[in-house]
């Protein structure tokens, strides 16, 4: 908890909690996954027309959406059966973590990303799943026995980098979210004027943000991509 700036309060996070998490955190979480809701399902009454009728304007969203996902995230698995398998948890990843930073933008909101058990739970997700088809696709025996090679005596260290892997993704996430929220308000309490760290908490949260969601996706496929391949 930051306490003090001086003697101006600059920080402080929510000391109400259930099950450890901060019961803000909990209803901008579902504030994110209410406008994720509305706006696919607002996107989905755009299939609804003929097929013969020139495409509305839903639909041209939607359709440039999903290429936008695939353009990104598409080439990046290792096969086409896993993009197929994969594609759509990597593309909720990244639109769940973009509103989350974006929603930041609005005064008074903050951003589930700025609570850490937010991107370690989406780093641990990430961690199972990529053990997951790893044993799926190479078998368990020699999934697990990849661990001990080139030498049995790396198994401890090999041991240690996977536990280390959703660790160094979530902080990743959490520092860079966590910092500008940090710096916005240090910037707001005792520097410049609201302006200024208005337009920067935009720049911040809307570019930033959807660079930090993107970051995170990417690396959650190579980390599947890595235990696919061993």
């Amino acid at each position: 908890m930051l306490e003090h700036l001086g003697e101006k309060l600059v920080l402080q996070l929510g000391e109400s909690r259930i099950l450890g998490l901060d019961i803000m955190t909990l209803i901008m979480s579902w504030v994110v996954m209410a406008i994720i809701i509305a706006f696919a399902w607002w996107l989905r009454k755009g299939l609804e027309q003929d097929v013969e009728e020139e495409p509305s304007g839903r639909l041209v969203v939607l359709e440039s959406l999903i290429t936008l996902l695939e353009e990104q995230f598409g080439d990046a698995f290792e096969s086409e059966k896993l993009q197929v398998q994969l594609f759509s948890f990597i593309s909720t990843l990244f639109l769940f973590i973009t509103v989350s930073n974006w929603v930041s933008v609005v005064p008074g909101l903050s951003s589930p990303t700025q609570d850490f058990n937010v991107p370690l739970s989406f780093a641990l997700l990430v961690f199972f799943a990529s053990h997951y088809y790893g044993m799926r696709i190479n078998g368990t025996g020699r999934y697990l026995k990849s661990f001990a090679e080139p030498f049995a005596f790396m198994l401890p260290m090999n041991l240690v980098s996977e536990v280390a892997k959703p660790l160094s993704h979530s902080f990743r996430l959490y520092g860079n979210v966590f910092g500008g929220a940090v710096l916005i308000t240090v910037l707001t309490a005792k520097l410049i004027p609201i302006l200024l760290p208005a337009l920067f908490q935009m720049f911040y949260g809307l570019f930033i943000g959807v660079i930090q969601a993107f970051v995170f996706a990417l690396l959650a496929v190579s980390y599947i991509n890595v235990a696919v391949e061993q």
